[in-house]
């Protein structure tokens, strides 16, 4: 008999979970918080920012999807794009 896992993330996980993966990226951008990587992973990086949802569109998705994304976590701060 095989137990299955069932893993439940909450609204503000997944919100947290893309917006720690822009940072993610981010980092890996730049070479002062992230030195010796290779320019292919920093190449690759940017090019999947440049598609990547900025701060308005994650506006829109929590404001669109509540049920799905949500910004209340008080155990993570996330920054915007300014250091916000």
């Amino acid at each position: 008999m095989e137990i299955m896992e069932i893993t439940v993330t909450l609204p503000d996980e997944r919100y947290r979970a893309l917006r720690c993966g822009q940072q993610f990226l981010l980092d890996l951008l730049n070479p002062k918080v992230t030195p010796k990587v290779p320019k292919y992973i920093r190449q690759r990086a940017g090019s999947i920012l440049r598609h990547y949802p900025d701060s308005y569109h994650f506006t829109k998705i929590v404001e669109t999807m509540p049920e799905d994304f949500a910004v209340s976590s008080r155990f993570v701060k996330v920054s915007d794009e300014n250091g916000n």
